[in-house]
């Protein structure tokens, strides 16, 4: 076996998960976990929003619920809103810049 191949190897397997995205505790990786993580919580807050104006509207949630359900659904979309304007104006901005 010769001693420089099995050097290669090895540093050829420490470097590549270095190329790779992690999903435990990685800076590239926590980003989008933590964007991911986000989006699945505007998603929950949105649906249990319409299901508690589902149940609402049967008879089978009080007004306190659906009024604080609807006010935490009118929340994550003006966040989600104020987001994406933030996204859009630093897309514009960057598309401003002279080459």
């Amino acid at each position: 076996m010769d001693v420089r191949s099995t050097l290669a190897s090895l540093t050829y397997n420490q470097a590549r998960p270095a190329t790779q995205p992690t999903t435990g505790g990685g800076t590239p990786a926590s980003a989008s976990g933590g964007f991911a993580s986000a989006l699945g919580s505007f998603a929950e807050t949105l649906r249990t929003g319409e299901e508690t104006a589902r149940a609402a509207m049967m008879g089978g949630a009080d007004p306190h619920a659906l009024v604080e359900a609807l006010a935490a659904s009118e929340l994550a979309v003006e966040t989600a809103v104020t987001l994406r304007d933030k996204v859009v104006e630093a897309y514009q901005e960057i598309l401003r810049m002279p080459v």
